[in-house]
């Protein structure tokens, strides 16, 4: 069944972070409940609607940033007692803006994750985990890569007290008191999670999860055994999860599932007769969804979807209908609450017009004066760079609360911008001298008037590291700018994973030398992404990588004074042997390099290359065959029959496969290459420099066949 939705906006409060917005629950069902949302400003506000107007409960003075707003109350009891976490500190009010609570926790950081249970309180840093009861230390676990979300398993169902985190390394990590029980491998970068129908399925233990790249998935989590249930692909290419939650949304007995992204996006599931999540609808903002929560707000027995942006933006997706049904031609006059509402909006707007017009001559006048100081306005800026897996590229959005005039791209290291149907903007290059200024890459970003997120998509090439820098400039006065940086490593399309193929022939780099563990987990964080910054406890450091873009391997094991590097692609074992030489040659640390390489690891990768290379070249053949085509077609008159079936399908298919070949530009000159660099690299160990007879293997790849390829590359090109 679909759902027919209308968009209700309510209110705007200041730039949220993820996951600050609740609606306080009633004792009656479909009755209207309030709204609790807090700010980065710090400010906690709690309101109602009622005739349509916003009606204020109560609003908290301006504060640190609040980073996440829970619901807690006794087990078994509504959860009406509103919690939120500011810096290190956590404060409790009441739903009347009493507050009850004020436990400053002291960790060492800042609050980013929480979960209120009963006396239970679960707390969540970057690395740090804490669980006390009634406000006394009662667990504490140090995690080995950044927290993203957490929750408990419910303590109404399940005696044991059963955490789970969501860590950046794409696991679920579920804890027994400070003990780690076992780790769940998930689909993505878990980014939030939430219990399967609010109470965690028929035992208690199923969870729901959201990853960075867009992906959906319920596990079930017991203590012994456990196990995913399912899985929704990202096919869409739509943004990463922020928040999910369940709330039958078309009265059918079943919860339904709610999805908010990062890209704008509200989606709906209901289940099907497998319990398999069906899409039942979908919608999108302008904004990402940094909250949403199903309920009744705004009318009595209306079901709908409360949303709140990272702007600030409160809105309803709801299913009261909010227009009058009329027959052709006839005109339905407005009701008298309608009419009222209108004039109240219309009062507003000349109220802030007015106002605007007041304080930009008040603006005028003072900057006429000699000994007025122009104030730069401050502006917040939400960014993420982060990898896909499925197109091996990388995704960097760009929001800011005003609307954003441009966006200057500059880099250091030559990277390709591939088109994408979410950026509305006009993009022109810039020429730059790349010997003399070192810019390999000039773009701007102009946007329509009223955008307020950028989404672009960038592939870099493996070898060549630097800097990405983004000037971000939004239409405030007077005009100022903000500079993101955003590291290209040297391995930047490798990606975290935790299995490793064993069978594949594996390439192997060795150092020794006086380092310490800190010094060599730094170097091997500024080769590869998705490293955690801070050094994992223990004595030895194992990571496991796999290439987005080839489909080869990596296993990196190092401890104090000694690093051991595998792969089977000899390219990432020449590239980890050039950077760590360099990174410890600058450290003035010497280093003893030994290497054992496996002929046969070439034509392994050559034969992992294969299907793409060769889908590459027939695609780019059809390309070129198709204006050719066309003109046989206009001079036959239409007449496709004396054309055989492959060209009349490379005709009708043929707006597909240009637009297929214009979203990968580069990608078979980017085959090219890393084919190129496997044959230098591979003489380069042994001492032989190839570079002369490159043009013979570019020969090879125009006419290509794989076992002339393999051929060619076993016989040194002579």
């Amino acid at each position: 069944m679909d759902l027919n939705l209308t968009r209700v906006d309510y209110l705007q409060v200041g730039v949220t972070s993820p996951r600050t917005m609740r609606l306080l629950p009633e004792k009656k069902a479909k009755v209207p409940q309030k709204v609790a949302v807090a700010d980065q400003s710090g400010i906690l506000q709690c309101f109602n609607i009622k005739k349509g107007e916003t009606q204020m409960s109560f609003k908290t003075l301006p504060g640190n940033k609040i980073t996440r707003l829970e619901l807690g109350g006794a087990v078994g009891s509504p959860a009406d007692k509103i919690f939120i976490a500011s810096g290190s500190e956590v404060k409790g009010y009441s739903k009347k803006g009493k507050q009850f609570l004020g436990y400053d926790t002291n960790l060492t950081e800042s609050i980013k994750t929480m979960w209120v249970s009963g006396s239970h309180l679960f707390l969540g840093g970057n690395y740090i985990f804490n669980h006390y009861v009634d406000c006394k230390d009662e667990d504490y676990y140090l995690c080995s890569d950044r927290i993203n979300d957490m929750l408990c398993l419910p303590l109404s169902r399940i005696q044991e007290v059963t955490p789970v985190l969501a860590c950046q390394d794409r696991v679920l990590r579920v804890l027994d008191k400070s003990n780690l029980l076992y780790e769940l491998e998930v689909a993505g970068p878990p980014q939030s999670l939430a219990l399967f129908a609010d109470e965690g399925g028929e035992d208690g233990s199923e969870v729901l999860y959201g990853t960075t790249d867009g992906k959906i998935g319920l596990v079930h989590l017991d203590r012994t055994s456990p196990s995913h249930r399912w899985e929704v692909p990202n096919e869409k290419r739509l943004g990463g999860v922020l928040c999910l939650d369940n709330y039958d949304m078309s009265d059918d007995g079943v919860p339904d599932l709610v999805v908010g992204r990062d890209d704008g996006t509200i989606e709906i599931y209901g289940y099907d007769d497998a319990d398999e999540p069906t899409l039942r609808y979908s919608t999108s903002l302008s904004e990402s969804v940094s909250s949403l929560q199903g309920g009744v707000v705004a009318c009595q027995g209306y079901n709908e979807v409360v949303a709140c942006t990272y702007a600030g933006w409160i809105q309803g997706l709801t299913t009261e209908p909010q227009q009058k049904k009329a027959g052709p031609g006839e005109m339905v006059p407005l009701g008298a609450d309608a009419q009222n509402k209108l004039g109240t909006l219309k009062t507003e707007i000349d109220s802030l017009q007015a106002r605007v017009l007041q304080e930009r001559e008040k603006y005028h006048f003072a900057a006429m004066n000699d000994k007025a100081i122009s104030a730069v306005p401050h502006f917040d800026v939400n960014d993420k760079f982060t990898l896909n897996r499925d197109d091996a590229s990388y995704t960097l959005s760009i929001e800011v609360k005003a609307a954003i005039d441009n966006v200057l791209l500059q880099s250091d290291v030559p990277i390709d911008l591939l088109d994408t149907e979410k950026n509305s903007a006009v993009v022109s290059y810039s020429a730059s001298d790349t010997d003399q200024s070192g810019n390999f890459l000039l773009a701007t970003y102009r946007c329509q008037a009223n955008t307020t997120r950028l989404e672009l998509k960038i592939r870099s090439i493996e070898g060549q590291y630097g800097t990405l820098q983004a000037y971000i400039t939004p239409r405030l006065q007077p005009k100022s700018c903000q500079v993101r940086q955003y590291q290209i490593k040297p391995l930047s399309l490798h990606q975290r994973t935790h299995v490793l193929d064993d069978s594949r022939p594996m390439n192997t780099l060795k150092l020794t030398g006086q380092f310490s563990l800190a010094e060599i987990h730094s170097w091997v964080c500024f080769c590869l992404p998705e490293i955690p910054e801070r050094t994992p406890p223990g004595d030895t450091i194992n990571f496991y990588f796999l290439s987005t873009f080839l489909d080869t391997q990596l296993d990196c094991v190092y401890k104090k004074g000694e690093g051991t590097f595998r792969s089977d692609n000899i390219s990432t074992i020449s590239i980890l042997k050039d950077v760590l030489t360099k990174e410890a040659t600058r450290r003035k640390i010497n280093l003893n390099i030994s290497y054992d390489l496996q002929d046969n690891s070439i034509p392994d990768t050559l034969q992992r290359i294969h299907p793409k290379l060769e889908y590459q070249l027939l695609l780019a053949k059809k390309v070129q065959l198709i204006d050719a085509l066309k003109e046989l077609q206009i001079h036959e008159g239409g007449d496709l029959d004396f054309m055989s079936p492959e060209y009349r399908q490379i005709l009708e298919e043929s707006e597909k496969l240009q637009e297929e070949y214009k979203k990968q530009p580069c990608h078979l000159e980017r085959l090219y290459g890393m084919i190129t660099d496997l044959f230098i690299d591979k003489f380069k160990f042994k001492g032989t420099n190839v570079k002369t007879k490159v043009p013979q293997l570019l020969e090879v790849l125009d006419n290509y066949e794989l076992q002339n390829l393999i051929e060619f590359f076993n016989s040194g090109g002579s």
